[in-house]
C-alpha cells in the first residue's frame, strides 16, 4: 500500500503575492506531490502550505520550497505579528498514510540534514524528530524569535542540529529552519468582540497548557515566583496539548486567541472552542467564532457536529454533509469568510474525482444509465441501491423518532438505531459503484491478450480472480442489506407510529436488495472453477435469501398490526 505523508512548511511572507507564488510553484514540479492548500496572513505577515504524496517526493519538495524562499525571503527586514526565526519558518512532516511515526522521523531528520548541509542553514530538529526532549518544544527552539538567533547559535545549548553555527550575513538572510514530524496540528484562531491584545493574551494564558507565571500575592503586577533552580513557577492552564497566545489582528479589526492544539485526541476542536469560550465569558469577553489556519481530518468536524448534537438531544445519525454543517455553525468557522469543507478538510482534497460515481448521479441520470445498452450497471448496482435506499428509510423513522415532540427522553435510544442506519447505508451506496467495478475487472481480464501460453494462463488466472471478487461484491451486498432488516423490525415495533409504512417499505427493499444480490451471487459462481469456494458461498447467499423471506414476511405482518 502506498505511504503518504504531509508536509506543513510555514513561510514568512504572507504579503506579497509573487513571491509566494514563486515558492509554491517548486511543489508542483515535484511529480506525485499533490499541492493541497497555500494560506497566507497579512498580519502575521506568514504563510502556511500543505502539501501531500510518498514520502521521498515530498522531501524533493520540501527542499525546493525551503531553497526558493532562502532566494526570496530577506529576514532582516521581515515583521509580522507571528513569532519566527526564519525564511521557512518551520517544515513539518506528518504521516498521514501506511507510515509509522518513527518512520517519518526518519525521513524528517535526512531532510534536515540535506537542507543544513546544501543550503547552509541553521536548522532545529522538533517535535518528535528532536534529538533531545528540550527541543521537541518548538517554543523553546524559537525563543526570542528571529532578533536572538544571532547570539543564540554560537552557544552549545542552542548550537543547531545541522547547518552552520555561526551568523554570517548568508545566515542572518536566511534565518533557522525548525524540521520535524508530529502528529496532525490544529491551528485556529478565535475571534473576539475586543481590540484588546492584554485581554486576548490573558484569556490564551487561562487555557493553554504551559498556562500563566504564579506572581507574588497572586497580583498580575506581582513579581514573577522563581523555583530552587531559578525557572519561573507557572500556574497550568486548562486545556492539556494546546499552546495559544492574544494577537490583534488588523486585517479583522478584532483581537484573536491565536492556538494550536498539538493533540487533538488529548483535546478535541469543540472542546478547546467551548473552553475558550467560557473563560473568554469569565472576562466580559464574547467569542464570537474561530479561523481554521491550513487544513483539518475530517475527523475533527465530525466529532465536534456529534458532539454539538449531543448537546442539544437531537439524532447524530444523519449525513456526514450535515454533521459537519452543524460543527461550522456552532464554532462560527464561517464567521469572517466563507468556510467550504471541499478546501480545508484534507481528505475530501485527497479524493480522486477523475472517474465519475454512479451514486454521483442525479436518480434520473442513474436510471438513463441503468436503461442504456451498457452492461453495467447492472442488477447488483440496482440491488445495493435498493439496499442503500431501504437503511435510508428506516434511518429516517429513526430521526424523526427522536425529534418528536414528547420524545424528548428517547433521542439518544433512536440516535443510536439513526447511527447504525447511515453506517449501512454509506456501506452500500459504496457497494453500488463497486458491483460495477469488479464487473469492469471481469471485462478487462478478458481483454487481456491471449497469442501464447504465457499471456493464456495469465489471462485465465486474471479471470477467475476478477469472477471470485464479482461474487464477493453482491454477497457483502447480501450481508449488508439482511443487516437493515433489524433496524426496520425495531422502527416498526418502537418508532413513530405515523412513519410505520416507511419502515415496512424499507423492509420490502431491503428483502429485493438480498435476492437481487443473491441472483448475482449465483450467475458468477456458475463460472467459477474453484468450486469449494463457489459451494460454500452460494449455500450462505441461499440461507441469507431465505431468511430475508421470512423476516420480510414477519416485518410486514407487525406493519399490518400497527395499521
Amino acid at each position: 500500500m502506498k505511504q503518504l505523508i504531509e508536509c506543513v512548511p510555514n513561510f514568512s511572507e504572507g504579503r506579497d503575492m509573487e513571491i509566494i507564488k514563486a515558492i509554491t510553484a517548486e511543489v508542483e514540479h515535484v511529480a506525485n506531490v499533490k499541492l493541497l492548500d497555500v494560506d497566507p496572513g497579512a498580519t502575521t505577515n506568514r504563510t502556511v502550505v500543505t502539501f501531500v504524496g510518498e514520502p521521498q517526493d515530498v522531501c524533493e519538495a520540501a527542499f525546493l520550497v525551503i531553497k526558493k524562499a532562502k532566494e526570496l525571503i530577506d529576514m532582516r527586514h521581515h515583521k509580522g505579528d507571528h513569532p519566527r526565526f526564519g525564511a521557512t519558518d518551520v517544515c513539518p512532516l506528518v504521516p498521514v498514510a501506511n507510515i509509522s511515526m518513527e518512520e517519518t522521523v526518519v525521513y524528517a531528520r535526512s531532510l534536515a540534514e540535506r537542507v543544513g548541509k546544501e543550503l547552509n542553514i541553521p536548522i532545529y530538529c522538533y517535535e518528535s524528530a528532536a534529538f533531545n526532549e528540550v527541543r521537541r518544544n518548538l517554543a523553546n527552539c524559537r525563543q526570542g524569535e528571529y532578533e536572538a538567533l544571532a547570539e543564540r547559535i554560537t552557544t552549545q545549548e542552542w548550537k543547531p542540529d545541522f547547518g552552520p553555527c555561526t551568523f554570517s550575513e548568508e545566515v542572518a538572510k536566511s534565518g533557522a529552519t525548525a524540521i520535524g514530524a508530529r502528529d496532525f496540528l490544529v491551528a485556529v484562531n478565535y475571534n473576539l468582540n475586543t481590540t484588546s491584545t492584554r485581554r486576548a493574551n490573558a484569556i490564551a494564558f487561562d487555557v493553554r497548557e504551559k498556562g500563566r507565571p504564579k506572581r507574588e500575592g497572586g497580583k498580575i503586577t506581582g513579581k514573577p515566583l522563581k523555583d530552587e533552580n531559578g525557572e519561573p513557577i507557572m500556574i497550568p492552564g486548562t486545556l492539556k496539548a494546546t499552546k495559544a497566545i492574544g494577537w490583534f489582528i488588523e486585517e479583522y479589526g478584532i483581537a484573536q486567541v491565536s492556538m494550536n492544539l498539538t493533540n487533538i485526541s488529548v483535546t478535541p476542536l469543540h472542546i478547546a472552542f467551548d473552553e475558550v469560550t467560557r473563560c473568554a465569558a469569565l472576562r466580559g469577553i464574547r467569542v464570537t467564532g474561530a479561523e481554521i489556519v491550513g487544513l483539518i481530518p475530517e475527523k475533527v468536524l465530525l466529532d465536534a457536529g456529534r458532539y454539538y448534537l449531543e448537546k442539544q438531544q437531537r439524532s447524530k445519525g444523519i449525513s456526514k454533509k450535515e454533521i459537519i454543517k452543524i460543527a461550522v455553525k456552532s464554532m462560527g468557522l464561517d464567521d469572517l469568510k466563507p468556510f467550504d469543507p471541499q478546501e480545508k478538510v484534507i481528505e475530501y482534497l485527497l479524493e480522486d474525482n477523475s472517474t465519475d460515481k454512479l451514486t454521483d448521479m442525479t436518480c434520473t441520470a442513474f436510471a438513463d444509465e441503468t436503461a442504456s445498452e451498457s452492461p453495467a450497471p447492472g442488477g447488483g448496482s440496482i440491488s445495493a441501491y435498493m439496499g442503500a435506499l431501504a437503511a435510508a428509510l428506516a434511518t429516517m423513522v429513526a430521526n424523526l423518532s427522536a425529534h418528536k415532540a414528547g420524545w424528548d427522553d428517547r433521542w439518544k435510544e433512536f440516535s443510536i438505531w439513526a447511527e447504525k442506519g447511515q453506517q449501512l447505508k454509506n456501506e452500500l451506496l459504496a457497494l453500488v459503484d463497486e458491483d460495477t467495478n469488479s464487473f469492469n475487472k471481469i471485462m478487462d481480464a478478458f481483454a487481456m491478450p491471449k497469442k501464447t501460453d504465457e499471456e493464456k494462463a495469465a489471462r485465465s488466472a486474471a479471470i477467475q480472480t476478477a469472477t471470485k471478487y464479482a461474487i464477493e461484491v453482491p454477497f457483502k451486498t447480501m450481508e449488508k442489506s439482511f443487516a437493515v432488516f433489524e433496524l426496520c423490525r425495531q422502527m416498526v415495533l418502537q418508532g413513530n407510529p405515523n412513519s410505520v409504512t416507511d419502515a415496512g417499505v424499507g423492509a420490502l427493499a431491503a428483502r429485493s436488495a438480498v435476492l437481487g444480490a443473491c441472483l448475482n451471487v449465483r450467475i458468477n459462481a456458475s463460472s467459477l472453477k474453484d468450486r469449494d469456494f463457489a459451494e460454500n458461498i452460494l449455500a450462505k447467499a441461499q440461507t441469507l435469501a431465505q431468511q430475508a423471506q421470512e423476516t420480510e414476511a414477519e416485518i410486514l405482518a407487525l406493519v399490518n398490526d400497527k395499521l
